[in-house]
């Protein structure tokens, strides 16, 4: 249950994590102050869902076995939103 619920927060933080670097991509007329308050607004979202998948995962996996868990999903995320949003 732990390793899913970790899992699923991870898949959330990476899909905002993901918004908040690459989304203003789309918005190039956008004074860059303001992409740049919204991305950190989007990324302390992504910090929300990131802390807790990595104290929850702990528990189970190693601090090395999460980072691996986690850049494998960065890779699904990001290919999934380069595809539909990019």
């Amino acid at each position: 249950m732990q390793a899913s619920l970790s899992t699923a927060l991870l898949v959330i933080s990476n899909i905002f994590m993901t918004a908040s670097w690459y989304g203003h991509l789309r918005f190039r007329s956008a004074p860059l102050w303001t992409v740049i308050i919204v991305s950190w607004l989007i990324a302390f979202l992504e910090y929300c869902f990131q802390v807790p998948a990595n104290r929850i995962g702990s528990h189970q996996f190693t601090a090395a076995q999460l980072k691996v868990i986690q850049e494998v999903i960065t890779l699904v995320v990001f290919a999934g939103f380069s595809v539909v949003y990019l």
